[in-house]
């Protein structure tokens, strides 16, 4: 860990975060300042400890999270504890109040404005009132199936539709990923926890609306629909054991169309045992264009390289909500 640069905060050390401190104490242009998560296990111990990073860093471990933002003053958190946007609102406000910028994994940060106008709204002008920048990215919403599109899109001078596939075999997940698809669970248990809105990939429908939003597009015609896949067989991983006709995962599709008649769609199939991961852009347009990564894109590594590869491009970025097709290109760091 370096003794200059940028300073860091790192709130939440689940599986991401744990790894997201790991990689930035690595890097020579971050400074871990300090260490937040409630869990009564991990309060106390050496930050470095808790996230097995193979020596100590001289940081406790804290669950008061305004006492370390005071004492640490840091110029950016690292926040990974939830996915639901109402659920962190308390701790982004007390960031905000401490004046710090934030890259969280937050999935329904990554484009707020659609499902949760009023919290964006907050955010955003929260976040100018302190002059400091929030962020929410990861690989999926962040990336796959968004920001990468946009991209691809810059060698069409006219888009009539954008089609995402992303086939993920989560049996090489981390074990709240499985756990959160419904791996392992019956499917009247998937049915009621669905019909919570607690089921399914959070983001898919942020990744909708950020993709429409970066082509121009309003869309007219929504719709988000979501399946479980159930397994033909035993499948064992290191943290669930998916019976036969057991929930191995889901199917969800988003899709958007305009006035005009363009249109979105994106296809995402993760569960354990899912055969050829990949994930695949295609464009119809003048001209149109075809992307495929075979294997995919490793949803857990990625997510925690991007996280700290956006540190720097937060700091330095305008003050507000901003998503990451507002960024510079997000680039590897040192």
């Amino acid at each position: 860990m370096s003794e200059s640069g940028i300073r860091v905060v790192h709130y939440g050390l689940g599986p991401i975060g744990a790894a997201a401190l790991r990689m930035v104490a690595d890097r020579t242009d971050l400074r871990i300042v300090g260490a937040i998560d409630v869990d009564p296990a991990k309060i106390g111990r050496d930050a470095g400890e808790v996230a097995a990073l193979g020596r100590n860093l001289g940081l406790a471990v804290a669950a008061d999270a305004a006492h370390v933002l005071a004492e640490s003053r840091p110029d950016v958190v690292v926040h990974c504890t939830a996915s639901f946007l109402p659920d962190v609102m308390p701790q982004l406000r007390a960031i905000i109040a401490a004046g710090a910028n934030i890259v969280s994994t937050c999935e329904e940060l990554a484009y707020p404005w659609t499902r949760q106008p009023a919290l964006a709204g907050e955010l955003d002008a929260l976040a100018r009132d302190r002059g400091v920048t929030v962020l929410g990215t990861g690989v999926n919403p962040g990336f796959v199936m968004d920001l990468l599109p946009l991209v691809l899109s810059a060698v069409t001078s006219r888009v009539r539709s954008v089609r995402v596939t992303r086939v993920v075999d989560a049996a090489h997940r981390r074990g709240p990923l499985q756990r959160k698809i419904g791996a392992g669970i019956t499917s009247e248990e998937f049915a009621q926890k669905a019909a919570g809105g607690r089921m399914g990939h959070i983001g898919l429908a942020e990744s909708l609306h950020m993709l429409a939003a970066g082509l121009g597009w309003e869309l007219e015609d929504v719709t988000d629909t979501l399946e479980p896949v159930l397994a033909g067989q035993q499948i064992t991983t290191p943290h669930v054991t998916v019976q036969p006709g057991q929930v191995a995962g889901i199917h969800q599709v988003a899709r958007g169309r305009t006035a005009g008649g363009q249109t979105v769609e994106l296809d995402l199939s993760m569960y354990v045992g899912a055969p050829n991961p990949r994930d695949e852009v295609r464009i119809d347009g003048d001209p149109g264009a075809h992307l495929l990564i075979p294997g995919g894109v490793f949803g857990d590594s990625a997510t925690v390289a991007i996280v700290a590869n956006a540190v720097l491009a937060v700091q330095a970025a305008p003050p507000g909500l901003r998503t990451m097709r507002d960024l510079p290109p997000v680039v590897a760091g040192s």
